[in-house]
């Protein structure tokens, strides 16, 4: 069973509560332009290890942004769906899932503990009126007559679950669902600061992912249940020795049976890859046939234009075996995509 509201809260943080307790939760106060909301995060977990999972990606790059940015401030309600805003740890090839870090929520010291790494850019984001956060949850309100536990406002309103909802085990099966996972991005427009000359602050993106020790990186398409290929090492550990290096997403001229995906072995064996396929953005697949690559080699995938497209606004390409698990993906923005030029991963 989903989650029954998954969307995405677009607002103004104006106050925050650091995480304590058993069962801590970093509380954020976030505003739109007529409703309070109170903004859930787990710092911890209630299953061993209690550890958290997170990955902060301090210049976040994908096709999702350009959509996100036209959003009325508010809670939008997502659809379960690839392109559909939804967030998708496994399918959405939103960051590379070894690169995240197990880390406590109290750690005696500066900037060292999870509630620490969260409130470096809260308070930021509490202190820049333009700058807007976007939650990625369940909402829960509103609660009509129940005054909000942390901050007092009436009525009780807000998200959490904003964390992988995916691969769960014990009592947590039942929030399993595909495209429905939980996330925070920051966004921080562009300063231009005019004093003895002038100095211009970039715009910025920071996203910040969290997932249990517990949870599963191999899950069924359709349920979110985890799959008994499951590794030993959540989240894997070992880099994937086939791996996408190079994409034609805008040929010149017809697009349609002339993109192409570039591989490369990185192994020391030769591998032969009849029977993977190449999936976009809406799940599509087209399937490698003849290519054998030797240790150290790459080779070029050609399309045919009947199963995967890449769509010259921004997209995700992902790698899957022959048993239809991701292998290895990427994703690319509607800026890197030129026409006839390669872009390289």
């Amino acid at each position: 069973m989903a989650l029954k509201q998954y969307g995405v809260l677009k607002g103004k943080a104006i106050n925050k509560i650091v995480g304590q307790g058993s069962s801590p939760h970093y509380e954020v106060h976030l505003i739109d332009d007529t409703t309070d909301y109170r903004i859930a995060i787990n710092v911890k977990s209630k299953l061993a290890p209690s550890e958290l999972l997170y990955l902060i990606i301090d210049d976040f790059q994908h096709p999702i942004l350009k959509k996100l940015v036209n959003l009325e401030k508010g809670f939008t309600r997502l659809e379960n769906a690839p392109d559909k805003m939804a967030l998708d740890f496994i399918r959405g090839n939103l960051f590379d899932p070894r690169q995240m870090r197990p880390l406590p929520h109290n750690i005696p010291g500066p900037d060292n503990d999870l509630n620490e790494k969260i409130d470096a850019y809260v308070q930021r984001a509490i202190g820049d009126e333009r700058a807007s956060i976007y939650t990625f949850g369940e909402r829960w309100g509103p609660e009509a007559r129940i005054k909000d536990k942390y901050f007092g406002f009436l009525p009780g309103n807000g998200i959490h679950d904003i964390h992988m909802n995916q691969g769960n085990v014990g009592q947590f099966v039942e929030e399993d669902g595909v495209w429905q996972d939980g996330g925070l991005l920051f966004h921080f427009p562009s300063i231009e600061q005019v004093g003895a000359g002038i100095e211009v602050w970039p715009e910025q993106w920071v996203a910040v992912f969290l997932a249990f020790q517990s949870q599963c990186w191999h899950t069924d398409d359709q349920t979110g249940h985890r799959l008994p290929e499951c590794e030993g090492l959540i989240p894997p550990q070992i880099e994937s020795d086939i791996q996408i290096i190079a994409a034609l997403v805008d040929p010149e001229g017809s697009d349609p049976g002339n993109e192409t995906v570039t591989l490369i072995n990185r192994s020391p064996s030769r591998v032969d890859l009849s029977g993977w396929l190449i999936a976009d953005k809406n799940k599509k697949r087209s399937f490698i046939s003849n290519l054998v690559l030797n240790p150290g080699a790459a080779g070029v995938v050609k399309l045919d234009g009947q199963g995967a497209q890449l769509g010259n606004n921004g997209g995700i390409i992902s790698l899957l075996n022959p048993d239809g698990l991701k292998y290895h993906g990427v994703s690319y923005t509607k800026e890197q995509s030129r026409s006839g030029w390669t872009i390289v991963f």
